[in-house]
């Protein structure tokens, strides 16, 4: 039997989406919520993923051992994450416990968010917060995107900081759940062997009476300008280097050329980056990567050396950057797209990939392009499609951070 795709609406906005797929031999689900750290106000900054851990915390049907017992119980792979963009809570299983699943996660919404758990799981998420502090290449990929974005909600970092965290209270994180968990900011995403009228009447049974919200995101435009930014530490031995521009976002069709480009420029092995700062053993890290955003988008350049060859490394860095649109090769592109176009026919191939990709497409984008869609349009990009990308947005303007020890 063919893939099935199938979408469905609540009355209260709550939207739900679905490939069935009869021969698969798991089922997956993800309940999609619409809130990041660029959601937040400032003074709360972090509440998304502090609230993405007092979820797990229990709800009024559930202690946290309760849920923790039960997912052991029906041997999930479940998970959840934060993003500047979305708050994610998944799980696959084998079809005969879907059921059990939709349940727990669809309770997991409602979580009880008491005061006694907020205090306990805050000292968790400061200390998460030291660990990537200690970390230079977390440190810097946060300073890049404050100093990139600068005050606009998308420089918000999806921990927070020590102040935000330290003065957040659960009163304000319970008015931030209210405001930003109603069902109209909900996506539940759905792949695998499963019965999508019998996942309806399940949500439907569990969503009743959740009232729509009516969050709106911002979608102000950033503003951008090219600088330059000198960090030092000197507990550190090595010098790093990150560069962030503009790039196509979420709902531009260009981002297909955006991420052949991107692999192309900055892949882990045999990109330009690969060949000019890593085989000659002058970086030992160096990449290049595509971030597409809702109705925003960058590249995002990263290296890390030592620190007598910190301004060789730079200069390539930045050289391979302005000098790859006079020097494409068309056989890089073939390799980067097929390898693209592999990687994504992989992830859909599992029920797990699909929910998510599933998920996230229809919360950015609210419609349905089906996996052999999105791998033609893949291997449609060429070199002229790379080209335009490149004109239209050269990698200006930029920012660019380093970070070492200083002299």
């Amino acid at each position: 039997m063919a893939i099935t795709f199938e979408h469905h609406q609540l009355d209260n906005g709550l939207n739900i989406v679905s490939e069935t797929d009869p021969a698969a031999h798991t089922a997956s689900v993800g309940f999609f919520v619409r809130a990041g750290s660029r959601d937040e106000p400032s003074e709360i900054m972090g509440v998304s993923h502090f609230l993405e851990h007092m979820v797990f915390k229990g709800t009024r049907r559930r202690t946290a051992e309760d849920v923790n017992r039960e997912f052991d119980e029906i041997g999930a792979n479940y998970n959840a994450y934060t993003s500047q963009e979305s708050t994610v809570f998944f799980g696959q299983v084998l079809p005969e416990v879907l059921d059990r699943a939709v349940d727990l996660l669809g309770d997991l919404m409602r979580p009880a968010l008491r005061d006694e758990d907020f205090e306990v799981e805050k000292q968790v998420i400061l200390e998460e917060i030291g660990m990537y502090e200690d970390r230079p290449a977390f440190r810097l990929q946060d300073e890049l995107i404050e100093k990139y974005f600068g005050n606009h909600p998308l420089a918000h970092r999806v921990l927070g900081t020590q102040e935000t965290i330290k003065g957040l209270s659960a009163e304000q994180m319970r008015g931030y759940f209210q405001q930003r968990y109603g069902p109209d900011s909900i996506v539940v995403a759905a792949a695998g062997n499963l019965d999508f009228k019998r996942l309806i009447a399940q949500v439907e049974a569990l969503a009743a009476d959740w009232q729509p919200a009516g969050a709106r995101r911002g979608y102000d435009e950033p503003s951008l300008g090219s600088s330059e930014h000198t960090l030092t530490d000197p507990r550190l031995t090595r010098h790093y280097l990150a560069v962030m521009s503009p790039a196509p976002s979420t709902q531009d069709p260009r981002r297909y050329a955006a991420s052949v480009l991107a692999d192309v420029i900055g892949d882990t092995d045999g990109s330009r980056f690969y060949w000019n700062l890593i085989d000659p053993g002058l970086a030992d890290e160096a990449d290049f990567t595509y971030f597409s955003a809702d109705h925003v988008g960058s590249y995002a350049a990263y290296a890390s050396c030592d620190l007598k060859r910190r301004e060789q490394v730079e200069r390539i860095l930045l050289d391979t950057l302005d000098g790859y649109a006079s020097s494409i090769d068309e056989g890089e592109i073939e390799r980067a797209r097929n390898k693209i176009a592999t990687q994504a026919t992989v992830r859909g191939e599992n029920p797990m990939g699909r929910m998510q990709i599933l998920g996230s497409h229809w919360l950015y984008l609210n419609d349905y392009l089906p996996l052999e869609d999105e791998v033609k349009r893949i291997l449609a990009v060429d070199a002229d499609d790379v080209r335009n990308v490149i004109a239209q947005m050269p990698f200006e303007p930029r920012t660019l951070v380093r970070l070492g020890p200083g002299e």
